[in-house]
Order: C-alpha cells, then sequence, then structure tokens
C-alpha cells in the first residue's frame, strides 16, 4: 500500500461493527410508537448516517410520517417532539448497543493491512459521544481500536457536512484531504467524504443499504445476494462514491489502486 495516501477514516455501524446496520433502525421504530406513529424499516433507514436528532426530524418530514403524525395528534411534529423524541431515543440506543457491538467480518485484517501501509485510522459516526462511550469500549474489547473517533455532536453539522472527516483528519494531522479515504455505507458516508474533499469508498453489503443480520445475508444464494446488492450499489454510486465494494475487508486492494 502506497505512502502517498495518509489515513483511512472508517464508519462505524454497518462498515466495521453491527453488519446491516441494525442497532439504530429498531430504536427509531419504537421511539415512533411511543409517540403513536408505526413507521416502516424502510422510513426507519431513510436518513440514516445522519446525526441522530437529524434523522428523527428527517423521518417525521416523510409525507406519510408526517400524515400519521397528523392523525395522531392533530397537527405536525414540533421542535419540542422532536426533541422529546431524541431524549427517548438516546437511553435505548445506549441499552442495545451492546448488543450489536461484534466486528464485521473483515474488520481486523483490513485494519492490519491499513497499519502496514503507515495509515492513520481515523472514525466518524452519526453515534453521539455518549453512544460512543459504551460503543468504542465494546469494539475494543473485540480488537478494533481506531487512532480517533468523532462524533456527530462534536461538530457543528454532522453529515453530510464534512466537519466530522476534517476533524478527524486534523487529530490525525492527516493532510491534504485528498491524501485521506472514507469509507462508510450510506449516501450521507459519501456525500461527508466528498464534502471533505477525499476520496470516497462505499461498502455496499454489510450496512444500511441491505439492512440484512450477517446470518441472513450468508443464508441467500449467491443468486439471491447479487440481486439485492445490485440496486444498493447504484444508490451508492449515485451519491458520488468512487468505488463501491461489498465490505471494508475489500478496502485494501482499493486503497492500492487509488494511490
Amino acid at each position: 500500500m502506497s505512502r502517498e495516501l495518509r489515513a483511512v477514516i472508517l464508519d462505524w455501524a454497518g462498515t466495521v461493527v453491527d453488519f446491516g446496520s441494525r442497532a439504530p433502525a429498531g430504536v427509531f421504530i419504537e421511539v415512533f410508537r411511543r409517540h403513536g406513529v408505526d413507521i416502516t424499516m424502510p422510513q426507519a433507514r431513510g436518513p440514516m448516517g445522519a446525526e441522530k436528532r437529524t434523522h428523527i426530524a428527517a423521518i417525521a418530514e416523510m409525507p406519510e410520517v408526517a400524515q400519521a403524525w397528523q392523525a395522531a395528534h392533530g397537527r405536525g411534529a414540533t421542535g419540542a417532539d422532536i426533541d422529546a423524541m431524541y431524549a427517548e431515543f438516546i437511553p435505548l440506543q445506549i441499552k442495545r448497543l451492546p448488543d450489536y457491538a461484534d466486528l464485521i467480518p473483515g474488520t481486523l485484517e483490513a485494519v492490519k493491512e491499513f497499519r502496514k501501509g503507515g495509515l492513520k485510522i481515523g472514525t466518524t459516526t452519526g453515534y453521539s459521544r455518549a453512544m460512543m462511550d459504551v460503543l468504542g469500549p465494546e469494539a475494543a474489547k473485540r480488537g478494533f481500536v481506531p487512532d480517533a473517533i468523532v462524533c456527530a455532536d462534536e461538530v457543528r453539522a454532522g453529515r453530510p457536512e464534512p466537519w466530522m472527516a476534517l476533524r478527524a483528519a486534523e487529530a490525525l494531522r492527516a493532510y491534504p484531504p485528498s491524501a485521506c479515504v472514507k469509507v462508510g455505507d450510506t449516501v450521507p458516508d459519501i456525500l461527508e467524504g466528498l464534502n471533505a474533499g477525499m476520496h470516497t469508498i462505499a461498502v455496499a453489503a454489510t450496512g444500511n443499504e441491505l439492512g440484512l443480520s450477517l446470518p441472513e445475508y450468508e443464508a441467500l444464494t449467491p443468486a439471491a445476494r447479487e440481486i439485492l446488492l445490485a440496486p444498493a450499489r447504484d444508490r451508492l454510486r449515485a451519491a458520488g462514491a468512487h468505488h463501491v465494494v461489498d465490505s471494508v475487508a475489500k478496502v485494501p486492494a482499493i486503497l492500492d489502486e487509488i494511490a
């Protein structure tokens, strides 16, 4: 791996932990249900990658969800409603995180290759610092310890704005931005990297685009996997991803190609 690249900046859920990015999706559904509105899994997953309060607000603005909220409450959702749901989301998500902290297969092997190539490893996430204070140590128990973690509540605005990626690069003293590669499983991940001036790699099979658990994914035939992966790859490419791979395990080879 060429030393012309200085850092790789990874997303967390769906990229290095939590195959299928399943921890947040169920909590969004539960929070809206508590407020009398049933949302679907695709609606819950739609804004994935964004900071979590922003994510809740984006769900509430979806036309079908806004209609359901109006029917349940006789008015549209307010900022106070979003704040209330986010306040409920935090402890529910924190409680759920240890159950979804297993590393995605290939993560440790990819990290070993990054280190061998002289790359620093940063991470960004739509989770808050309080959430990462739970998830980070759980991942460390499993062998994943990045050089920097930047959370959505530590910058002025989360994805798709570039500030988390740039803050991570700053923490790593990795510059120029073109010497950094952003890796993630969602459209906001890719936009974060592009807006930061970084090369971007999307992972299509292990994250939010498919939303399958590892056993569910492994149970698919190769043909069935390809049928599901084709539109996921297309969405990530349409967002501007320079490369689309199935998982983080495939990233080291792409970094050689980039360099």
